[in-house]
């Protein structure tokens, strides 16, 4: 699969992923402790079943690199030229380890850069669901992306 040229978009547009990622331990622990994140819910499974959750918390940005990792294949494979930024991140309900997440990805705006030819920005908000398709994450994501290069 490509991503999308700029032009591709579509206001209000959903992309329903067809990735599906179950969380592992092993990666909740991993990515926690490669960020250096120490926090016990996240890589202490003695001390996690203390807490209100009573087991391992998965870490919310690994939530959140899961929401734009998994939307890339349809949407800004090989076509997007950098993230601007991503703002109104939300994490309503935990993920846990075990659970398994998928993606969907709606088109807020777009419009054409006016200082850089051939590139546009597109607005995108990534939703993240859990097995039981309750909403676990969402964030908007910014996109400078690739206007579709004229032919010869």
């Amino acid at each position: 699969m490509a991503g999308l040229w700029f032009e591709e978009f579509e206001d209000g547009m959903v992309i329903d992923h067809e990735w599906t990622r179950t969380i592992t331990e092993t990666d909740n622990r991993w990515f926690s402790l490669l960020t250096m994140n120490t926090q016990p819910v996240h890589i202490d499974a003695h001390a996690a079943a203390k807490s209100i959750w009573k087991r391992p918390l998965v870490n919310s940005l690994l939530t959140l690199g899961l929401m734009v990792g998994m939307s890339v294949n349809q949407t800004t494979f090989n076509t997007t030229i950098a993230n601007l930024g991503m703002e109104k991140i939300k994490f309503p309900h935990p993920l846990f380890e075990g659970d398994t997440v998928h993606i969907r990805t709606t088109v807020i705006s777009k419009r054409k850069s006016a200082s850089r030819p051939g590139e546009g920005i597109v607005t995108l908000r990534h939703e993240a669901f859990n097995q039981d398709n309750i909403m676990c994450g969402t964030c908007e994501r910014a996109a400078l992306m690739m206007l579709r290069p004229e032919t010869a």
